[in-house]
């Protein structure tokens, strides 16, 4: 089965202070290249949040470089094209949805690239309003 991760599950699955910890690495330790997948933006994503968490101490850049090797190590990374990125902005701008919104619209962009069967995030209602359709597929660790 094909699935998909939403960097809420990576951040809860790396951060061990995080409530989510415990569901999120064990989907994670599940996780192989030939079927799970992630979006290649969610790297910048899951960086910029680790290393600006707030806690004490700071998470430092080089202990979430080797986090986002692992990611790189077991999901495949799934890119937009350029047509991609325009046609799901202007589905977005049809449906109304605005601000962080179309983040949220991309990665289920590129979930839909990778054929994903399963999506994963702790993020259900943002992604449930974006694709009411596969809310099904949307789901927690």
């Amino acid at each position: 089965m094909r699935e998909f991760f939403d960097t809420s599950v990576l951040l809860a699955a790396f951060w061990g202070g995080h409530e989510k910890h415990e569901a999120s690495i064990k989907q994670f330790a599940k996780a192989e290249k030939k079927h799970s997948s992630c979006a290649a933006h969610t790297l910048a994503e899951l960086y910029a949040t680790m290393t600006a968490l707030p806690v004490k101490p700071l998470i430092p850049p080089e202990q979430v470089l080797l986090f986002v090797e692992e990611v790189r190590k077991r999901l495949s990374l799934v890119s937009l094209e350029s047509e991609e990125y325009y046609e799901t902005i202007r589905s977005a701008a049809d449906r109304g949805l605005t601000s962080g919104r179309i983040y949220d619209a991309l990665l289920m962009s590129c979930a839909a690239k990778a054929k994903a069967e399963l999506i994963y995030t702790w993020n259900l209602k943002h992604f449930h309003s974006i694709a009411p359709e596969l809310a099904a597929y949307i789901r927690t660790p």
